[in-house]
């Protein structure tokens, strides 16, 4: 035998005027849910481009030519190239002209210092070493700072990393996705390193 209160429930939930008492709560709430959601939305969106506008990035990049390392008469070098290297103070040489605190040895004719060698007007070299050398030239110091004042949202991450103009170099003349089109092919297959504040033109497809 069904207890009292269950009976009284299940007749009340008979008549009709009950139903739509229920149902209307319910739309209710849902309406006033939806409401405050796209409120609040709206209010993050807000609140995202006035910070955007009011709060612009601050980048770490310093750009002054004497630094510690410097000072110490160590470099650091672009590590990688099998054949040249760059050191921190925009010169370029043979690997085996590196001297042991990993400058590159002024003294051998072959050093060059600020190299644009295999690079086009726009930037992109065909050489990474070289596109390193000619992007620590400090005339180049405005082109960068603007790049980065533009820089996709994208590529903060990487370039909010960097602290000097030579990190800065290394990082901007690798090859991304700024340098490659349909994510396969190289928009331009010979000057694939750019230090430019655009990316190579696309090839006609």
């Amino acid at each position: 035998m069904l207890p009292c209160g269950a009976v009284l429930w299940r007749r009340l939930l008979r008549k009709r005027w009950v139903l739509g008492v229920v149902l209307g709560l319910s739309l209710v709430y849902f309406i006033t849910s939806t409401f405050k959601q796209e409120e609040r939305m709206v209010r993050d969106r807000n609140l995202l481009q006035v910070q955007e506008r009011e709060q612009p990035i601050v980048w770490k990049v310093k750009f002054s030519s004497g630094n510690s390392s410097q000072l110490s008469n160590q470099c650091r070098n672009s590590v990688q190239g099998k054949l040249l290297i760059t050191d921190e103070l925009g010169y370029i040489c043979e690997r085996k002209d590196l001297l042991v605190n990993g400058c590159c040895n002024v003294n051998v004719p072959s050093t060059k210092l600020y190299s644009c060698d295999s690079c086009l007007p726009n930037g992109c070299c065909s050489v990474y070493e070289y596109c390193v050398s000619c992007c620590l030239q400090p005339s180049k110091q405005h082109l960068l700072e603007r790049f980065l004042n533009r820089a996709a949202i994208a590529f903060q991450n990487l370039f909010m990393a960097v602290e000097d103009h030579f990190e800065l170099c290394l990082a901007k003349c690798r090859t991304s996705s700024q340098s490659v089109q349909h994510e396969n092919t190289y928009r331009d297959p010979i000057a694939k390193y750019c230090y430019g504040e655009y990316p190579p033109e696309l090839l006609p497809v």
